[in-house]
């Protein structure tokens, strides 16, 4: 058996497709122009790419898109006064503070300090607590991503057992609130759990999150089970060469699952599309019109 493959950058098109539409009937009906703002603190590259490619995409959807980039030495207070201006923006609808951040500034201090009708990464304690209670309007976008790629394919959720390898607040937590919200029986693991290979293999729905190239064994996967590696690792491949593979390995993976996410080209894909779903519908909520159906 050969799985599936979940293409992300497939999805990822189409729902760009249909934001691009919604764009544009904003703009022709309300004279509304989504707004994103990035804010990039120091001089890390991956972030520097990752900031580059978000606002690209949000200028190709229509969207206002402006870009902040303060020195790897700037203190809090310059950070927590950029985040505040952008909370004040009337053309702002969504803010995106790339992490990580220098050692001298709280990731808390600066979530705290964000609007959270702008945190499009749905990040802040109000909109984590929003999540938890079921009422949440923005999801953290790898996470939204993911749940968007299970339906596509037709992946039953209701039911399955679903174990997230991670417990982060960017994405494990808030996976597994989705899954669980979607009626998955849901195991976290992280790096003290205890066998994670027999958790692994008790899963219908397997979520690497973790940070560990090729961790999940083929072996470990449950035949039939559904992938999903949202790991992103550079390894050296010789000669001074560099690749991306994910936390799973993907060859041995392929034989025994069912469907599974592709590392480039799986959920990487639909993070920056859900980036700018939330920014859309925060535009939205924040003009008092109703959400689009994107």
């Amino acid at each position: 058996m050969t799985a599936r493959l979940i293409d992300g950058k497939a999805v990822a098109a189409r729902l760009e497709e249909r934001l691009a539409a919604e764009s544009v009937r904003l703009a022709r009906e309300h004279g509304l122009v989504p707004g994103l703002a990035t804010l990039l603190v120091g001089e890390d590259p991956a972030s520097k790419v990752y900031v580059r490619n978000k606002n690209k995409r949000a200028e190709r959807l229509g969207f206002h898109s402006v870009s902040f980039h303060l020195p790897a030495d700037a203190g809090e207070a310059d950070v927590l006064a950029r985040v505040g201006a952008l909370n004040d923006d009337p053309k702002v609808h969504g803010i995106l503070v790339q992490m990580p951040l220098p050692k001298q500034v709280r990731e808390a201090a600066v979530l705290d300090t964000l609007d959270p009708r702008k945190d499009v990464d749905a990040l802040t304690p109000t909109n984590a607590g929003l999540l938890l209670s079921g009422r949440a309007k923005l999801v953290s976008c790898t996470p939204l991503g993911v749940m968007m790629l299970l339906k596509d394919y037709g992946i039953e959720i209701a039911g399955a057992n679903a174990l997230v390898i991670g417990r982060s607040l960017l994405f494990g937590k808030p996976a597994a609130q989705l899954l669980l919200a979607a009626n998955a029986t849901v195991t976290m693991a992280h790096s003290k759990t205890r066998d994670l290979a027999e958790q692994c293999r008790r899963a219908d729905i397997l979520v690497a999150a973790i940070g560990r190239p090729g961790l999940v064994k083929g072996n470990w996967v449950k035949p039939g089970a559904a992938v999903i590696d949202v790991g992103i690792n550079r390894i050296e491949a010789g000669d001074g060469k560099y690749k991306i593979v994910g936390d799973v390995d993907y060859a041995a993976a392929r034989e025994r699952a069912g469907a599974i996410t592709p590392v480039p080209g799986g959920v990487g894909a639909m993070t920056i599309a859900c980036l700018m779903r939330n920014t859309l519908i925060a535009a939205c909520a924040l003009a008092g019109l109703p959400a689009p159906a994107v």
